[in-house]
This record gives structure tokens, C-alpha cells and sequence, in this order.
């Protein structure tokens, strides 16, 4: 065998050798690693059940002294339940008690109601002898006693009624007229108004009768034109040196004065002229509605008016009722409230512009229909005025209710300002209509014999018939009537309503 193939197979065996020890050493060391990892998990599997059992023990004692308390609160309750038992019994026995004493009071007073019920019957038998024995002895029925007595008492209870009524409202008015008196004093010595009513005329003077052919023209062409032009009716008639212009429109009726004023100065009078004097007079008259409307609102400080409102303020100056001028009865009308409303403690500001506002419909009231308050309330929401404002002007003449203080103030000045001293006036044929229409609707109340109008149709005084109307009914009639004064009739001021009651007894002797 050659040298190198011993060393080949030399070199076999110590590989294989090599290998050999190599897997053994490698086996080893697996085994002692399995050896280590099973010791570590015996160790953590002990720690485990350590830790288990030591749970175990614990929720044993936890559930032992949850145990332990439940038994404890069933016995506290048991012991409650026993005491309430207790008490329910004791209670039972009471009401058992209780109820059969309530049976011996009940058969008590059984036997006391049929002893009342017999004496009950007794009475009523006596009464019904007793009744019976009177109406024999007066000759007079049950009924007819009854009726008698009544009548008596309810006479007497009317006149006593009517005494205390009279006192009340004697008294009540006493009181409120001295403070009335106080407050409208104060109010009126303030404003001290030495305004004089004024009336804007519709009627022109002429220097000439001559004149009134130059205005009537050739074939009347000067005074159609001018009638067209300004739309109001010229009337030419038998009145020395003057002429009349007629329209519903108090702005219209002021420029054609104005205008017809300017024309007889001038002396020119033709269609062409006459358009252009108008249009001239227009333009003065609007900036005279716009001035006013703008000084009522200053002399009055009520700010913040729409200027449509400013300028039918102004219209007012051309607007006369009763001949007092509207513009400057709205101006003292407004001072007025303001003074009084202060006076009161009421809100001076509110009424201030009501009393400014409240005939403000009376610029348009021959334009629309309806009445001069509901015009002029309307007027007033459509241009923004406060709620409260436009309560003062719809209520004035009671077409709505006053819900506030400062309404009633501004119908109190506005009865002021209407009702002074030679602030209206009104002509013989209305006046005269006005005291019949006073007595005619006095004269239509049951009960009346004579009505008369006095103090130039401010006092109404009622004669009534004794035997209709007696001393309540009195009292009611003078409201009544009044009340129907208030709603069908118009007047400046107030009217004072005096139901007279004369009772006369006669006899003869003979």
C-alpha cells in the first residue's frame, strides 16, 4: 500500500472522527439547553401555582366576608321587618279599635237623627198650623206675603244702593277733580297759549266789481282755466268786490287764493298767466307745508318724524275744525300732554308726539273715508311710528281702547286745547242742530218727561218721571245717556248730563 493512499485514509478517519465528536459535543450541548429550559419552566410553573393558590385563598376570604355581611344585613333586616310587623299589628289593633267605637258613635247618632228627624216633623207640622193660621188672619197667601216682602226690601236695598253710590262717585269725583284741577292748572299756566284761532278764508276781495269780468273772461275762458288749473270752484255771484273759491282740499283752496290774490293785483289775467301765478303759488305754499311741519316738530321735540309725517303736519295749517286751525291745536295739544305726562309720571315723550299725531288724519280725512283717528293711525304705521304713539291716536275719540296712561292724557289735552276760551266757534244752524240732536237723544230713554240744553249745549238737564224710574235707576239713565252722547255725537269739551227726580205727594182734606 502506497505512502498516499495511508495518508487519504488517514485523513478519512480524522474527518470522520472529527464529525463524530463534532454531532456528539452538539448533542451534548441540546440536551443541557432542553435541561436548562425545562428546570426554568418547572420554576415558572411553580411560581404559577404559587400564585394561583395564593388567588384562591384570597377570593375565599373575599366571597367568606362578603358572605359574613350579606348574613349580617339579612339579619338587620330580618330584625327590621320583625320590628315593622310589630308595628303594623299594634297599628291593626287600633284602627280595630278605632272602628268599632266609630259603630257605638254611628248607632249614636242614629238614634239622636231619628229624634231630630221626629221633632224635625213636628216643627214643620206646627209651622205649616202657624202659616196657615196667618194667612187666614192677614187674608194674604204664602206666596203673596212673600212678594210683598221682597218688594219691601228691594225698595229698600235700591234706595240704599243709590245713597251709597252717590257718596262713592261724590266722593271718588272730589278727589279726582282736585287733582285734575291741580294737574291741568299746573299744565295750563306753563303753556300760558295766547294763540289766536285762525280760519284760512276761501273768500278774495276785488278792489272793483269790474274785476269779476276780467276773471270770468271772454266767454269764461280765464275762470275755466283757472278752475282747471287749480282744481277748486271759483263761484262769482252777487257778493260786493269778492269772489268765492270752493274745495274739499284746504292745500288746494290756499294756493288758489293766493294765486287769485296775485292775479287782481297784477291785472293781467289770461289762461297763460293764471297757469304759471298757480304753479308759483304751489311751490310756495309746499315749502310753507314743509316749514310748519318741520316747526311743529321742533316747538313740540318730538324728533325722528318720516318726512311724509312732517309734511302732512304742515298740511294742517291750512286745516281749520270748529274755526280752531289744526296745526296750532296740534302744537298745544302736544305741549299739553307733555306737561301734564310729567306731571302724572307717565312717559312725557310718548305723549308729546300723540298729542302732536293724533288729528294728523284730519290732512287727508276728505281723500279717504273713514274717521279722522283710524286715518291717522294708519297713516302712522305705514311710516314707522312706535305702537304706544299710534295707540294715543287711534284712542282720542274712543274708536279703540286706551291701554295706556299717556292715551288718556292726550284725550285730555286734546279736550284742553279744543275746549279753552275762544279756541272753536260754530255757526248758528250747527249749533242749533247740535241742542236738538242733545234733546232728542234724551228725550228717547224710557222714563223721560222734559229734557233742556243749557249752557250753550254743555249741560243737559233730564226731568224723569217719578213713577218709572226711581232713585238707582237715576244714576243708570245719566250714564246711559251720556254713554249715547259719547258714541252718536261730536262736540268740543264735555257735556254734562243731570237726571232731576222730584216725587210730589197731594191730598185733600174735606
Amino acid at each position: 500500500m502506497s505512502e498516499g493512499m495511508i495518508l487519504a485514509i488517514t485523513a478519512f478517519l480524522a474527518l470522520a472522527l472529527g464529525f463524530g465528536v463534532g454531532f456528539l459535543v452538539r448533542r451534548y450541548a441540546i440536551q443541557d439547553k432542553i435541561k436548562k429550559q425545562q428546570q426554568r419552566a418547572e420554576q415558572v410553573l411553580g411560581k404559577a401555582e404559587k400564585r394561583a393558590s395564593e388567588i384562591v385563598l384570597a377570593a375565599k376570604d373575599e366571597a367568606l366576608k362578603l358572605r359574613n355581611t350579606a348574613e349580617q344585613e339579612l339579619e338587620r333586616r330580618r330584625v327590621g321587618l320583625g320590628r315593622e310587623e310589630e308595628r303594623m299589628q299594634r297599628r291593626r289593633e287600633k284602627l280595630d279599635h278605632r272602628q268599632e267605637r266609630l259603630e257605638q258613635r254611628e248607632n249614636t247618632l242614629n238614634k239622636r237623627q231619628s229624634a231630630i228627624d221626629k221633632r224635625r216633623n213636628e216643627i214643620e207640622r206646627l209651622w205649616q198650623e202657624q202659616m196657615a193660621t196667618l194667612e187666614r188672619m192677614a187674608g194674604l197667601s204664602r206666596e203673596e206675603a212673600r212678594q210683598e216682602l221682597l218688594e219691601a226690601v228691594e225698595e229698600e236695598t235700591r234706595q240704599d244702593m243709590a245713597r251709597v253710590i252717590r257718596e262713592v262717585e261724590a266722593e271718588a269725583r272730589e278727589e279726582a277733580d282736585e287733582r285734575a284741577r291741580e294737574v291741568i292748572t299746573y299744565a295750563v299756566q306753563r303753556m300760558a297759549s295766547e294763540q289766536v284761532a285762525e280760519l284760512t278764508v276761501s273768500t278774495v276781495p276785488l278792489p272793483s266789481d269790474d274785476m269779476k269780468g276780467r276773471i270770468i273772461g271772454r266767454g269764461g275762458r280765464n275762470i275755466r282755466a283757472f278752475e282747471k288749473a287749480a282744481g277748486v270752484d271759483v263761484v262769482v255771484d252777487d257778493t260786493p268786490e269778492a269772489v268765492t273759491i270752493s274745495c274739499f282740499d284746504p292745500v288746494r283752496r290756499e294756493i288758489s287764493r293766493r294765486a287769485m290774490e296775485r292775479l287782481v293785483v297784477d291785472g293781467r289775467i289770461h289762461p297763460a298767466r293764471i297757469e304759471k301765478v298757480i304753479e308759483e303759488s304751489r311751490r310756495d305754499v309746499e315749502r310753507i307745508v314743509r316749514d310748519e311741519g318741520e316747526r311743529a316738530a321742533y316747538e313740540t321735540s318730538v324728533p325722528g318724524l318720516h318726512p311724509e309725517i312732517r309734511k302732512l303736519l304742515g298740511r294742517l295749517k291750512f286745516r281749520t275744525s270748529y274755526g280752531q286751525n289744526q296745526h296750532a291745536h296740534a302744537i298745544e295739544t302736544a305741549k299739553l300732554a307733555g306737561m301734564m305726562a310729567e306731571e302724572l309720571g307717565a312717559n312725557a315723550d310718548v305723549a308729546r308726539a300723540g298729542g302732536l299725531l293724533h288729528d294728523i288724519g284730519k290732512a287727508v280725512d276728505f281723500e279717504t273715508q273713514g274717521t279722522h283717528a283710524s286715518i291717522g293711525a294708519e297713516i302712522c304705521r305705514r311710516y314707522g311710528v312706535p305702537a304706544e304713539v299710534i295707540v294715543c291716536v287711534e284712542s282720542h275719540h274712543h274708536e279703540a281702547e286706551q291701554s295706556s296712561l299717556e292715551a288718556v292724557i292726550v284725550e285730555a289735552a286734546d279736550a284742553i286745547s279744543g275746549a279753552r276760551p275762544g279756541a272753536r266757534r260754530e255757526s248758528l244752524e250747527l249749533y242749533l242742530k247740535r241742542i236738538h240732536a242733545l234733546e232728542e237723544i234724551a228725550s228717547s230713554f224710557k222714563g223721560v218727561a222734559e229734557s233742556y240744553a243749557i249752557q250753550a249745549g254743555r249741560e243737559i238737564r233730564i226731568i224723569v218721571k217719578p213713577g218709572d224710574v226711581d232713585d238707582l235707576a237715576t244714576v243708570r239713565l245719566s250714564r246711559d245717556i251720556a254713554k249715547k252722547l259719547e258714541e252718536s255725537m261730536e262736540y268740543p269739551g264735555q257735556i254734562k248730563v243731570t237726571v232731576i227726580r222730584e216725587v210730589r205727594a197731594e191730598e185733600y182734606a174735606k
